[in-house]
């Protein structure tokens, strides 16, 4: 997001004596520029004016010549005094020779803080004790030359303003805040110092000057002339049938001295707003680019041939952009090229409005220097910068919108800084391909922002606040309660009623505005899915289980470490074009694969007892799909293309899933605890089950994926419908995740339960006053009957009076025979009208015990 240096924010706009960093951040947020962040300053601590004395080279046995200097800083010498008063200088070690007696330097002394951050100190070094620090650029955040020591006058001070013990930090402009903004993503206007400055007149009402206009320069930029260097535009392809380029203005500037330096003032502004200092014609174009919000480009003359073709790239075509990254092309990518040997348009020069090539870049040896300031299509430059993945400075202000009326005063500044800094001169060749189409008026009726807002602005605050944006406000002749809004050519986004209605709203303020609680109408409430949602997540959250929450998003990598087959289902994911991570392009299937990584997680950070649970949208496309077709925008879509729409949309269910790892029950003074296994999963889901209101059978499952295949069950609707699975996870798996062995999950569809749930109300059972009756059964049967089964033979056995059942004991040994096992079941029984008699329960047991030896071969134990 761009940083915004107070003193160059002055440059554009009146600031109050005094204005701090927070205070900027407050007025700017008024209007709608977010925050980011406030940068304190870049050095703390004395940061001084030194003056060499003496420098003494003094080799070392490693090979290198360090060289101790005596340095003359003023009232901050040893004893206070100058060394023109006779004060005892300082005794610095300096590795660096760009430098000697006499030269004026900038010298951190102990206790300062430099950019790392990095203290400064006295320290005993090559047999010396080195006194402070003779700084570099770099080691001040200047710029990268690391290797030579600053020497003032070089970089544009003079020598006879300097004094030694001078506070160079207020020299440098190395003590001031720089605040970081965000800016939306329609408002690429802020993304220079032309229209935060705006944007802090809307705010404060201060004076602005626009110096994006030509009458604001010194020298008016001039009129295209017949020899101007030649540019052409051929878009042959252009998307959504607007031309790539509506806008190009060349320059250029000869005999420029190649040794030239970037001022110091220009190379502090570019450093403090985010970006390195390069060269004098890279800073420059830099400069101008940050101050009025215009990127331009730099191409060295020698190296480009005219004319310059702006046109799509053809198949096979490549580029080595200026980041060294060798780029195939794509048909749609906007270019610049050139055409050597006559050959028009034959080479590729540079991405149009994302990034330059490294054929024709500036380098040491340069001279001759062409400036290049154009107006590229918002839609061509974001598709090409996505598509090659190359977020440059200039593609965010290109696809964010850029005021096509500033390339001339753009270039006329550069051209202006180059001839000013770089001893060159301009050429009087201009060219200036110029195709731009005015803004297209709006009309605004008078009570829209009222009607829309719900504040009654009066016809002035209306057509003020749009006049203060750079609108040409009239009132239509036919109609005296419409304004025919012309938006300026810097506002790209205003489009329509809807745009002015919110710069209205914004600029008179939305402190304005009233905060209206909406009422909301009767007989609404939460649908079933939802009340169910949250009727799981507190019964889990009850039980134990810490609710969380992850990305939906996988890759194969976690589907192999969950085992799954090459021909499950659960492999079929939707593929995202633009994934937040490579690793991690497939949307999931199922909540494991996600839900296992966030325990993974937490058991790598030392929390070895664990139970959490999550619900959340699994993608399941469906096999045969249509693709979903591209529809226009701004058009409501038929009623064919949304039945499209919806059949290409793959199915979405919710989801709920919990794993156990380590101990259910904690260790203590009480005992050992006890270890989660997979009756505690399976206890989860049947308790979602219940929360729900779905009848479920639970079988063993052997076969599936990630589960241990003997101690897994399967969980099925009455129907059959298997909506999910509980129990013990592979061991294999839980190695390939890094979890403890004998970890243990469960999974089910929440959808497809709340589908089979009852939908009629709950009808509470009255709680009968007569006391309960308690029996106790045993029974024998073989190994091979499950619990369930047994259970449930016994219940419906009972009959109505039955309250509750309860496996309390299950036996095996020599007593009951091999194969065999004893199950033990308490009954609750209870009338609801009357006391049991002797007789109410002798009938129960009576029935409960024929229905056990009928269904499933039960025997009462004696």
């Amino acid at each position: 997001m761009p940083y915004v240096d107070l003193d160059w924010l002055g440059d554009h706009v009146e600031l109050p004596v005094g204005l701090t960093a927070e205070r900027l951040a407050a007025d700017l947020v008024r209007v709608g520029l977010e925050e980011e962040e406030v940068h304190g300053a870049a050095v703390t601590g004395p940061l001084v004016v030194g003056r060499v004395l003496e420098l003494t080279p003094e080799p070392q046995k490693n090979g290198k010549t360090i060289n101790w200097c005596q340095v003359d800083v003023g009232t901050h010498n040893v004893d206070g005094v100058p060394a023109a008063e006779g004060g005892q200088a300082r005794g610095i070690v300096c590795g660096a020779h760009n430098f000697g007696p006499g030269d004026l330097v900038v010298v951190a002394l102990p206790g300062a803080v430099l950019p790392g951050p990095f203290s400064i100190a006295s320290r005993r070094t090559y047999g010396h004790v080195s006194d402070g620090m003779i700084c570099s650029a770099r080691e001040l955040g200047l710029g990268e030359d690391h290797d030579g020591i600053i020497v003032l006058p070089r970089i544009g001070f003079a020598a006879a303003d300097l004094t030694p013990g001078q506070d160079a930090v207020a020299l440098l402009g190395l003590g001031t805040e720089v605040l970081e903004i965000n800016v939306t993503p329609d408002r690429g206007y802020a993304f220079s110092y032309r229209g935060v400055a705006r944007e802090y007149a809307h705010s404060t009402g201060a004076r602005f000057t626009d110096r994006g206009l030509a009458g604001s320069l010194p020298t008016p930029p001039p009129a295209a002339t017949p020899d101007g260097f030649a540019v052409e535009v051929d878009d042959d392809a252009p998307i959504h049938g607007v031309a790539g380029c509506d806008r190009f203005v060349t320059r250029v500037v000869r005999g420029i001295d190649p040794a030239a330096t970037t001022p110091a003032w220009m190379q502090r502004r570019l450093t403090a707003s985010g970006m390195r200092p390069i060269s004098l014609a890279v800073d420059v174009t830099n400069y101008v680019m940050l101050d009025l919000g215009q990127p331009l480009h730099a191409y060295d003359l020698a190296s480009v041939a005219a004319p310059v073709v702006v046109r799509r790239a053809q198949p096979g075509e490549r580029l080595v952009t200026l980041d060294d990254v060798d780029r195939a092309l794509a048909p749609e990518d906007l270019l610049i090229t050139d055409s050597p040997d006559g050959a028009r348009g034959a080479r590729v020069l540079g991405l149009a409005g994302v990034m330059g090539g490294a054929s024709s870049e500036v380098g040491p040896t340069t001279t001759d220097v062409l400036v290049e300031a154009a107006h590229f299509d918002p839609v061509s430059v974001a598709r090409t910068s996505r598509r090659h993945k190359l977020s440059s400075e200039a593609a965010k202000r290109f696809e964010r919108g850029v005021d096509p009326r500033l390339p001339a005063v753009a270039a006329q500044r550069v051209v202006d800084l180059l001839v000013a800094h770089g001893g060159g001169t301009a050429d009087p060749a201009v060219s200036d391909l110029d195709r731009v189409v005015a803004p297209a008026p709006v009309r605004l009726r008078v009570s829209e922002p009222e009607r829309l807002v719900g504040v009654a602005y009066t016809r002035e605050q209306v057509a003020g606040a749009l006049a203060s944006l750079g609108c040409d406000v009239v009132t239509d002749p036919a109609d005296p309660d419409v304004l025919v809004v012309t938006p300026p050519s810097w506002r790209s986004d205003l489009t329509g009623s809807a745009e002015l209605v919110e710069e209205v709203a914004r600029l008179v303020g939305y402190d304005a505005i009233p905060s209206v609680l909406p009422k909301a109408p009767g007989g609404r409430g939460l649908t079933r899915e939802q009340s169910a949602r949250r009727s799981v997540a507190r019964a889990l959250a009850e039980a134990g289980f810490v609710e969380t929450l992850s990305y939906p998003f996988v890759g194969t990598a976690e589907l192999d470490a969950l085992r799954l087959p090459a021909d499950d289902e659960r492999r079929r994911a939707v593929r995202l074009v633009n994934p937040l991570a490579d690793d991690r392009p497939l949307l999931r299937t199922d909540l494991l694969a996600t839900l296992l990584e966030t325990a993974r997680r937490n058991v790598g950070r030392g929390l070895t007892d664990l139970a959490v649970f999550e619900t959340g949208l699994v993608t399941r496309p469906r096999p045969g799909a249509p693709a979903a077709p591209t529809l226009p925008p701004g058009v409501r879509p038929s009623d064919d293309a949304l039945a499209q729409i919806d059949a290409a949309v793959p199915d979405q269910p919710r989801f709920v899933a919990g794993v156990l790892v380590g101990r259910r029950e904690p260790a203590g003074w009480w005992g050992a605890g006890r270890a989660a296994d997979w009756t505690d999963a399976l206890d989860a889901a049947r308790l979602v089950a219940a929360r729900v209101g779905a009848e479920v059978v639970v079988d063993a499952d052997t076969g599936r994926a990630p589960w241990h295949p003997g101690r897994c069950a399967r969980v099925a609707l009455a129907d059959g419908t298997v909506v999910g699975h509980a129990g013990e996870l592979h061991p294999k798996v839980l190695e390939n995740l890094g979890l403890p062995a004998r970890s243990v999950a469960f999974e089910l569809d929440l959808s497809a339960l709340v589908a089979a749930s009852p939908d009629e109300p709950v009808v509470a059972t009255p709680v009968s006053a007569f006391p309960a009756a308690k029996e106790d059964l045993a029974f024998v049967v073989g190994s091979d009957v499950a619990a369930e089964d047994l259970r449930a033979a016994v219940a419906a056995g009972a009959g109505d009076l039955l309250e509750e059942i309860t496996l309390f004991d299950v036996y095996t040994g020599e007593q009951v025979g091999e194969g065999r096992a004893s199950l033990a079941f308490s009954l609750r029984l209870r009338a609801p009208d009357r006391t049991l008699t002797a007789d109410d329960v002798a009938r129960v047991r009576a029935g409960a015990v024929e229905s056990a030896r009928a269904r499933v071969g039960a025997e009462l134990r004696a």
